[in-house]
């Protein structure tokens, strides 16, 4: 299925930000929780939805890979290839098969997918995501983002969905508004 914007109109959006004019990627080479390559033609013909985190979160990561299987279902129903990525920002503690028992405990559809910093570094700043270690020797955690990116079947990166911040809360992405923006925005492509 060839997909392309029909027209630039604005969408009366909850809780993202679509990019005026789509941005490719750069070219990236990442592992999933296979040790297959993960590349920008993985992204080919599918719409994909990145987060960035680590498996040993405490709170965010759990929490929005729960909020995520639970909203896939209704994703699919709006792009039979819709894939969700987590892109994981702890490449020494997140092994392959760290990540995959990690990403199977939420779905088995699910990606994640890593790489040495070298490479992970760039990808996740062509994303927009920002990621630092915070502690010291292997005590250590990683502060992330908490947004999501859409990709679109073009492997260009189209939207950014944003947190919604309320006090004494994790903040947090809520799930109808999600899919409602997910909706609007496939729905402008064909």
């Amino acid at each position: 299925m060839t997909y392309q914007m029909i027209q630039p109109r604005p969408l009366d959006l909850a809780t993202s930000y679509v990019f005026d004019q789509p941005r490719a990627l750069a070219p990236f080479t990442l592992a999933d929780q296979y040790g297959n390559q993960f590349t920008n033609q993985s992204l080919q013909g599918k719409w994909s939805l990145f987060f960035i985190g680590y498996t040993a979160c405490p709170d965010v990561c759990p929490t929005t890979l729960n909020k995520l299987a639970a909203a896939y279902p209704k994703l699919q129903k709006i792009s039979e290839t819709f894939q969700v990525v987590f892109v994981s920002a702890d490449p020494e503690r997140d092994t392959q098969i760290k990540r995959l028992d990690y990403i199977n405990f939420f779905n088995k559809e699910f990606k994640a997918v890593s790489a040495d910093h070298k490479a992970l570094f760039p990808f996740s700043r062509d994303l927009g995501f920002v990621y630092a270690m915070v502690g010291e020797d292997s005590d250590y955690q990683v502060d992330h983002s908490a947004s999501y990116v859409l990709v679109s079947p073009r492997g260009e990166k189209t939207a950014v969905f944003k947190t919604k911040p309320t006090p004494g809360q994790l903040p947090q992405i809520i799930n109808s508004e999600l899919i409602s923006d997910v909706n609007k925005i496939v729905s402008a492509w064909h």
